[in-house]
Parts: structure tokens; sequence; C-alpha cells
């Protein structure tokens, strides 16, 4: 089995397709966007509705509150309708900032509205440098 090293949990994992995105979104949030990988986790775990759930990147605030919240996909598969409303499930419990999905080839990016649960478009070079 080929495996590649995840710096957020510090050990070899599986490499996938999905595998490979996280490691590449991992990458361009600490050395592109500046994120210190010291507020970020993979696989982060939580309950919604009784059943667990992992969230495949949570980024902290320096409160260690969830900011934002980061799924990545296989590059097979498009990021759907169905793939958006998987993170607003999620996000009713964690009640991110920002909502980031990709699949390696496209990235979406939503920022919520102050003081809301309404969240719009952000251009992927207008996302938040840390």
């Amino acid at each position: 089995m080929e495996t590649l090293y995840d710096p957020l949990r510090k050990k070899e994992v599986a490499r996938t397709p999905e595998e490979e995105v996280r490691q590449k979104t991992i990458l361009w949030l600490t050395q592109v966007k500046g994120f210190s990988p010291n507020l970020m986790m993979s696989e982060y775990s939580f309950y919604f509705n009784g059943l667990l759930y992992r969230a495949d990147i949570i980024i902290f605030n320096r409160n260690r509150c969830p900011e934002v919240l980061v799924e990545c996909k296989a590059p097979s598969i498009p990021l759907s309708r169905h793939v958006l409303e998987q993170g607003l499930r999620y996000n009713r419990v964690l009640k991110v900032r920002y909502l980031i999905f990709t699949n390696g080839t496209s990235i979406r990016i939503f920022g919520r509205v102050a003081d809301t649960d309404t969240y719009n478009p952000v251009v992927p070079e207008n996302f938040p440098c840390k």
C-alpha cells in the first residue's frame, strides 16, 4: 500500500485520490495562504444528530474555535450541490466563517455574511491570508 505523510496528523496515511487532494490543500493553506499548521486538524471528528462525522480539514482561530471548514473530494467527484450540502450540514455544528470545497481541480469558497447564516462566494485569490 502506498502512503503519504500528513503533517497535521503527523503520520503516514494511505494514498488515495482524496488524500492527495487533502495534502495539496494543506500545502496551499499553509504555504500560500499562511495558515499555521498548529491551528489546523485533518479528519476533525464531531457529532451531529448523534452520529459521528469527520471534516477533512478544520482551521481554528487563536481561541481554538473552528474558523474554516474544508471538504476535499477526489478529482473524479464534481463539486455538486450534494457536496456543498454536506459541508452545510457539518456547519450546523461547527458554525465556521469560511467553507471551502475542492476536488483538486476546482475550488469553491464561501464566506459567512456577518451576524447571519448566509454565505456568499469568495474568489480564491481573495480568500484571507493569516
